[in-house]
């Protein structure tokens, strides 16, 4: 009997040996993939919360985690440079943007059914909406085709990361979000077979949660469409376009230290003939920043946070991470409250 409940608790432990650890590169990824991976091991984090995928460097042990994960999500080269060599022809490595386009979700098309679904919804709004809503359609994401908004940049500083021309912040789309959510069920039952129920029924419920949060979401900020802004950040073209609040501009300028005298000049007068009302910041900025920014003008100023660094993984995070984006961009554009600093 001894005997019996030893082999028992041996094969327990193989079998939970057996189990799929994931690694994620970012934070908002580590929330998608605590909804698909809900029952099993919890998905751990690679980058530190509120560390910057744009010019992070690895630890000795964070070389020892990517080479013991059985699977690591990852945006790929356009965002986490630093694992390119480390993650090149694994068969552990799962990077999204390539994988996207592997199995053809063309995020061009999310944009495509976004507009179509945008005119239907207001084909009965009058002419002069409807020009204006058009007006903003023809907005890109990429950061090489931004070429209609106000761009700012400090010539004392130089930009720390690099996009080749892609916006590589695909996790703010809710159709990314859920391409990504079905490449992670995809390679995780590929791994895992005999938990393929568990894996299909968390997509199909985050899926479901997505939906629901998605329509929420775009009821509340249709409210504040129009209303113009800018952001420190070039992260946001996806939800933007998503939503059809494209900002006016973005200032590249280091969250360190202050912007120099020029480009304080120069994003002042930005904001008085934009008429922006809000300017959106990060975590990461100071308020030095933020404040020699804003001094002399009368946008307010709030925090988005496209890392969703305070939110605690679980198999709803995601969608309290919309949620946050959402209250955020609201709060600041319809002045509902106090601004933020």
């Amino acid at each position: 009997m001894k005997a019996l409940l030893t082999l028992c608790l041996l094969l327990s432990l193989s079998t939970q040996a057996r189990a799929v650890e994931v690694l994620v590169s970012i934070k908002p990824l580590q929330l998608i993939a605590s909804a698909i991976t809900k029952g099993g091991p919890d998905p751990q984090l690679l980058l530190p919360p509120g560390s910057s995928p744009h010019d992070y460097a690895l630890r000795p042990s964070d070389v020892r985690k990517v080479k013991h994960a059985d699977l690591v999500l990852w945006v790929g080269p356009e965002l986490e440079v630093f694992l390119t060599r480390l993650l090149e022809d694994k068969t552990n490595s799962l990077p999204l943007m390539s994988a996207l386009k592997t199995a053809e979700f063309d995020m061009a098309e999310h944009k495509h059914e976004d507009e179509h679904e945008h005119e239907h919804e207001h084909e009965h709004e009058d002419e002069h909406e409807h020009e204006h809503e058009h007006e903003h359609e023809h907005h890109e994401t990429s950061a090489a085709h931004n070429t209609d908004k106000i761009v700012i940049t400090n010539p004392d500083e130089a930009e720390t990361h690099d996009h080749s021309g892609q916006d590589a912040h695909i996790w703010l789309d809710p159709h990314g979000a859920n391409d990504i959510a079905e490449l992670l069920a995809a390679r995780l039952i590929e791994l895992d077979p005999k938990n393929i129920d568990r894996y299909q029924e968390n997509l199909a419920v985050f899926q479901a949660g997505l939906k629901e949060t998605d329509a929420s979401v775009s009821a509340q900020l249709a409210n504040a469409k129009g209303i113009g802004y800018f952001v420190f950040h070039d992260a946001y073209g996806y939800w933007e376009r998503h939503y059809q609040l494209p900002s006016l501009g973005h200032f590249t300028v280091n969250p360190a230290r202050a912007p120099g005298a020029k480009t304080v000049a120069s994003i002042h007068q930005a904001l008085k003939q934009s008429q922006a009302v809000c300017v959106f910041a990060e975590p990461q900025f100071k308020p030095a920043v933020v404040d020699a920014v804003l001094r002399g003008t009368q946008a307010r100023s709030h925090v988005l946070d496209p890392l969703a660094t305070d939110i605690t993984p679980s198999p709803n995070s995601y969608f309290v991470f919309m949620q946050q984006l959402a209250d955020a961009m609201t709060t600041c554009l319809l002045g509902s409250v106090e601004p933020a600093r």
